[in-house]
């Protein structure tokens, strides 16, 4: 089940080609993304401080603090909803991965 939210968080595509989709994030305090599956592996680069509550497929619910350049990844498949439960705006990066296998691991 979604958050129950003012406003939902504001999505905006800054970049998307064959290979990568990013998305800056941006929610007003008590914004959530709404339930979603993310579809490729992504990293998130967070742009400010902030405090989220993250619901799982499972329905558990997690709070995770983050400092602004604090970043995480995921893998594809991921269920959830995320809700800024912060006083302020919280604004993040997320990058998807449309075609890992293209991948090159440098040595």
């Amino acid at each position: 089940m979604a958050f129950k939210c003012n406003e939902p968080a504001v999505p905006t595509i800054k970049q998307e080609d064959a290979n990568v989709r990013i998305t800056r994030w941006d929610f007003a305090p008590g914004a959530a993304t709404g339930w979603h599956t993310h579809g490729w592996p992504y990293f998130v680069v967070m742009l400010t401080d902030a405090v989220m509550k993250i619901e799982a497929a499972t329905g558990a619910v997690s709070e995770v603090k983050w400092k602004a350049r604090d970043s995480y990844q995921r893998p594809a498949g991921v269920e959830h909803d995320v809700l800024n439960a912060s006083d302020r705006p919280l604004a993040f990066v997320e990058i998807e991965i449309k075609r890992p296998e293209e991948l090159v691991q440098l040595k």
